[in-house]
């Protein structure tokens, strides 16, 4: 049995390299989906063809094209439970988990994770309309941002969202729009906890040289400011450590420092009865990784707040966290069509796909490791070729896959790249001019369009031609 593990140019620091040959057994754990390579619902048909959610992969780019966008609704529902009953089951207070939306942004993804009772971080009034208008109660959504607009201050605020500071700029805009709100503006104070972590050094936020958040030595000054603000509710603190993190010690060491500074707000006078941990458990998007389960992350932070408010004598504030990509990666899968070959002798042979940077930019910007079968030759057979995956984009580091083992592929093959739920769709663009993939989601033997395809002539919608360039000389 054959999986063939994707490689993309250059060792990634947040993933280990798998070599060709790794056992393939589809479906896995719905208990701790984050270490999954494939979504929970994958099976076999009798002909030995790839399933996901009861749907023939291949059968599904025959109806809906590619590149193709396919989201496994079980395993996203399963994954959306584990988080919510791993607090209920460890931490001894109140909780909510919220779903971090810049990891895949849409009504349908909004929808169901609403209906599975968690809230939603959002951080532009993009992510915050789809938000609202998929369902989700304002009262369980905080905007976040270094850079917030007034514009978007002013939704957020209007339509009750708390806010999280995330600097001095914040509570200025703010200052102007609190008179028209209303009533107190619920606020999360967001600051950098000095933690670093073994992940990318463009995915790490926890540290002090950071853009998001208060530096610690601010941190008595905006709260001793938020005192004379009566515009202003101060309702929790926030900071986060990073993305796509397979240690458990740094989350540790973060609640004494969340701790420290729950009291201190608390004994100037704010309520401050949230304690938002951020996200940034990592998951298996190669056989050789092993990231915690979700089980062991909530445990792990649960027990460290707990325990850390005991010793200070605090009461329990509610805990919030917020996951992403370990909530919404692995039900994700992505189609290509196969297209041409160049066989390089003595070098490697270039398998190209219609699809790449534009729909998965993560592999050129952070060397970022993939999964990949053939959907309709899962298992492999026993001739097996070394390939590397290119895209169609016209940079020559428009690769997706390096050198990894498939069957021998001819043009028109479907091939099926796994844990791509999260940061493809949302990082996505229109490089090139290539239209944006369709999405559907799938659910026992059923296919729902949730997100349609662009068409060539829809990237020319928002572009003017001034009159005095049509003129011919």
């Amino acid at each position: 049995m054959v999986l063939s593990s994707a490689q993309a140019a250059g060792q990634g620091p947040t993933s280990s390299s798998a070599a060709a040959g790794t056992a393939f057994e589809p479906g896995g754990d719905p208990l701790s989906p984050n270490r999954n390579l494939t979504p929970i619902t994958s099976r076999l048909d009798a002909m030995g063809r790839l399933e996901v959610g009861g749907c023939l992969l291949s059968e599904l780019v025959r109806r809906y094209g590619t590149p193709l966008y396919v989201l496994d609704e079980a395993t996203l529902r399963a994954t959306c439970r584990a988080y919510r009953e791993s607090l209920e089951r460890f931490y001894p207070g109140p909780s909510l988990a919220l779903y971090a939306s810049k990891a895949n942004s849409s009504l349908a993804i909004t929808a169901l994770v609403a209906a599975e009772g968690l809230g939603l971080d959002a951080v532009s009034a993009g992510e915050l309309l789809t938000a609202l208008d998929g369902g989700m109660p304002p009262e369980r959504i905080v905007l976040h941002g270094n850079n917030k607009s007034a514009e978007e201050l002013a939704l957020a605020v209007a339509r009750g969202v708390t806010v999280v500071l995330d600097n001095w700029h914040d509570l200025e805009l703010l200052e102007e729009l609190a008179p028209e709100a209303g009533g107190p503006v619920r606020l999360m104070l967001r600051f950098t906890p000095g933690i670093e972590c073994h992940t990318h050094e463009y995915i790490r936020t926890g540290h002090l040289d950071s853009k998001f958040g208060f530096d610690p030595d601010q941190l008595e000054p905006v709260l001793r400011h938020l005192v004379g603000c009566a515009w202003a509710r101060l309702d929790g603190l926030h900071a986060h450590i990073g993305s796509q993190i397979f240690e458990l010690d740094p989350h540790r060491d973060l609640a004494g420092v969340m701790a420290d500074a729950l009291g201190l707000a608390r004994s100037l006078g704010h309520p401050c009865g949230d304690l938002n941990v951020g996200g940034g458990l990592g998951i298996r998007y190669v056989a050789g990784d092993d990231p915690p389960s979700i089980q062991a992350w909530v445990r792990t932070i649960a027990e460290a707040v707990a325990a850390a408010c005991r010793e200070r004598g605090l009461e329990l504030p509610r805990l919030l966290c917020e996951p992403g990509r370990s909530l919404v990666a692995t039900a994700g899968v992505t189609l290509y069509t196969v297209g041409s070959r160049k066989a390089i002798p003595g070098m490697r042979t270039y398998l190209s796909v219609d699809g790449g940077m534009s729909d998965n930019p993560r592999p050129i910007t952070y060397q970022s490791l993939y999964t990949a079968v053939l959907a309709d030759q899962p298992m492999g057979t026993e001739t097996m070729e070394s390939v590397t995956i290119a895209g169609k984009h016209c940079e020559s580091g428009d690769v997706l896959l390096k050198d990894i083992s498939l069957p021998p592929a001819r043009s028109g093959e479907v091939l099926a790249v796994f844990a791509t739920g999260a940061y493809n769709a949302s990082m996505g663009s229109n490089y090139n001019r290539i239209p944006r993939p369709a999405a559907v989601l799938v659910h026992d033997g059923q296919a729902d369009l949730v997100q349609r395809r662009e068409q060539p002539e829809d990237l020319l919608r928002y572009d003017v031609l001034p009159a005095r360039l049509t003129s011919v000389s």
